[in-house]
């Protein structure tokens, strides 16, 4: 005991960490693999899943080709505690247990994604095809992160560089049936000598989507192209690569005008419903990235240092084709220097700095924001000491932002100490208690104009403070022969909540006025599931997500927090027919239910928001991979969505305050209707 408190006593002090690590090898959040072989990687080294403290879901490379999805946060928005803030077919940007935009971090190539992330319609500006798996920390991750880590990170990592002398090369396409989307993309990627490389080129197109109530929604087609280059070195004194990447996206921009007699949506001139090019209002985005990434092994540990620079061209064209109205065109230059140890008596230690410096020029005739530059820099020390059954994690971390828009500086310290507690093989017991920071962004601080894809005019405040939160984590998870089951709760408490509300004022007679304001807010919530697999073949799996997000002290019509997710179940039951046959193997067939429960808890003052029914989704899903000559050619999936074309509207679309349909009296546009997507990746060396 005396062991264990001094060990204690070192991690409040900061020598110990909560590392946030990236994932090597799993499975879903609550799939049948024992945790005991999911392994993650990160800041503290490889270590397993079952010795982290803080909640981290983790998705593989065949959970996300399986899946049918128009983006990436669209493909992990159904794991448990996860959401998405969507604008149309699109564009989706993810919510962690009640909280989104500016307190996420989205990594990508091992650095910050950084675009227009501050607003509702601007997505995240990575080529989807390029991610092999996706690990998701649920909490505060201030720690490694610094500022906007607040509710978590989504770490998207692409694939890992090939074995000695092996090359590899696949053709993948996808079609869906709903907004004709069609998808392709080719990669190559091969280890000569240590020379190793990755090439990928991906194109995607849709028309507008359709549902039961709408039909046709004009201006939700969407055009993406992307591309990506790695190079690099891998030696026995560590590795360096260089990634390069090219994102373009042109999304229209659903503006629910309706006629006031048929109640039809309206379109510009020329538009068809089939027509995959673009029609006015829309967006043209343009993200470009490069990334150094090098890892040299040392004598008693490793140094790792990541740097990018990354451009991001966003340009909103209302009028003409030819003239836009809007263009932010923002630079950022992310920089990560850490220093971790090798494993000494169960102690793993880790010390780095990173930040980042950023600037945004307007270069359109209207502006949204005002021009700012920006500079981050943070330092922390974070470790962990492992005992036979006992793994307990901490650390400390200091935080500098100064903002060139009234000089604002503005500083935080965060910290995290948990301890996870393997009770038997099968189960596990884990505690965490995180410190989380936040800083304003330029949106929320000096916002003026209309948004054109949230269907709305924004003022910003200048006044407003830095988010604190407190958030502890309880978990409990078992893993055995015919049984998988885990459990989550947590409770956060936030200092200084903002957010955005409708006032009673006219600045724009098409569109109604929000401003930001803040205050204090509590969150409590839990996610649990199971998978049940009673023969071999045969699972029987589901989810329950539940988060309740307040205002303190506040009256009905303002107390709870806006953009809160309903409550989200999941079913399904998978039968595996084979693994191994003639030309089919790892063939399955699954059905399953999507569900949320009916949303009334929602900020209700001024008609900032309208509680939202409850729904079911039914879908169906197969798969197989053909093998010939003991090799695998291609993997195909079969997945319908929504196959009773339920006409439905999630409480997290902004497009369900979009106009009234004065023939039916139903408010806003419906989200899509069934959806049958085919998909195959063919292995052609």
């Amino acid at each position: 005991m005396k062991k264990i408190f001094s060990s204690l006593l070192m991690l409040c002090l900061g020598v110990a960490s909560a590392a946030q690590d990236t994932p090597d090898s799993a499975d879903v959040f609550f799939g049948h693999l024992k945790l005991s072989e999911i392994k993650v990687t990160g800041v503290t080294g490889k270590t397993k899943i079952k010795n982290s403290t803080f909640p981290v879901a983790v998705l593989s490379g065949k959970d996300l080709q399986s899946a049918s999805a128009t983006n990436i946060i669209d493909a992990i928005s159904r794991q448990p505690g996860v959401a998405q803030i969507t604008t149309g077919n699109g564009i989706s940007k993810p919510i962690i247990r009640g909280l989104g935009y500016n307190r996420i971090i989205t990594l990508s190539d091992g650095v910050r994604q950084e675009g227009q992330q501050w607003g509702d319609e601007h997505g995240i500006e990575v080529d989807a095809q390029s991610i092999n798996s996706v690990e998701i920390i649920k909490g505060p991750a201030s720690l490694i992160y610094g500022s906007d880590a607040m509710a978590g990170v989504v770490i998207l990592n692409s694939a890992p560089t090939l074995p000695e002398g092996d090359m590899r090369a696949t053709l993948s396409s996808e079609y869906q049936t709903n907004s004709g989307l069609f998808a392709y993309s080719l990669n190559m990627a091969g280890n000569k000598k240590g020379l190793v490389w990755d090439a990928r080129f991906s194109d995607k197109m849709a028309h507008a989507y359709k549902n039961r109530y709408d039909g046709y929604v004009p201006g939700s087609q969407l055009r993406e192209r992307a591309a990506r280059a790695m190079v690099g070195l891998n030696r026995r004194w560590g590795y360096s690569h260089l990634m390069l990447s090219v994102f373009h996206q042109t999304p229209s921009i659903i503006e629910g005008e309706r006629d006031e007699h048929t109640g039809t949506l309206e379109h510009t001139d020329g538009w068809h419903r089939n027509a995959y090019g673009k029609s006015l209002p829309f967006q043209q985005v343009k993200h470009y990235k490069a990334v150094s990434d090098n890892t040299f092994n040392l004598a008693h540990g490793k140094l790792k240092a990541i740097i990018g620079y990354q451009q991001n061209r966003r340009q909103e064209y209302e009028e003409s084709a030819s003239d836009y109205e809007l263009y932010f065109r923002l630079h950022t230059l992310t920089y990560d220097l850490r220093y971790l140890t090798e494993e000494h008596n169960g102690w793993r230690m880790t010390g780095g700095v990173n930040g980042m410096w950023q600037s945004s020029e307007n270069l359109g005739e209207e502006t949204l924001i005002p021009e700012y530059h920006l500079l981050d820099i943070g330092a922390y020390a974070t470790g962990s000491k492992t005992f036979q059954n006992l793994t307990l994690n901490g650390g400390l971390r200091y935080d500098h932002r100064h903002i060139a828009f009234g000089s604002r500086n503005m500083d935080g310290v965060t910290g995290s100490l948990g301890a996870v507690w393997n009770i038997s093989d099968k189960t596990n017991l884990r505690l965490n208690l995180a410190r989380g920071f936040r800083a304003p962004n330029m949106s929320e601080l000096g916002s003026d104009g209309v948004h054109e894809g949230t269907l709305r005019y924004e003022i910003g405040n200048p006044h407003l403070k830095s988010e604190y939160s407190w958030q502890a984590d309880l978990g409990l998870d078992y893993s055995g022969k015919y049984l998988s089951a885990q459990v989550a709760l947590f409770a956060n408490r936030i200092q200084n909540y903002i957010f955005a509300k409708r006032i009673d004022m006219i600045v724009d007679e098409d569109y109604s006025t929000y401003s930001y304001t803040q205050g204090d807010a509590r969150l409590l919530g839990f996610e649990v599931g199971f998978d049940l697999h009673p023969i071999h073949r045969l699972h029987l799996g589901g989810t329950f997500s539940y988060v309740n997000a307040q205002q303190m002290h506040q009256e009905r019509d303002t107390k709870y927090l806006p953009m809160t997710p309903a409550p989200h179940w999941t079913s399904e039951l998978k039968y595996e027919i084979n693994e191994h046959g003639g030309l089919l193997h790892h063939s399955y067939i699954a059905i399953g239910l999507d569900g949320y429960l009916r949303q009334n808890r929602c900020y209700r003052a001024d008609g900032t928001e309208t509680a939202t029914p409850g729904y079911a989704l039914l879908n169906i899903s197969a798969g197989t991979s053909l093998v010939t000559k003991k090799k695998k050619v291609a993997d195909l999936y079969l997945v319908a969505d929504n196959l009773l074309n339920k006409a439905y509207q999630n409480h997290l679309s902004r497009l369900k305050y979009a106009n009234v349909n004065a023939a039916t009296g139903r408010m806003g546009v419906w989200n899509m209707g069934f959806n049958l997507s085919v998909k195959a990746i063919i292995h052609l060396m």
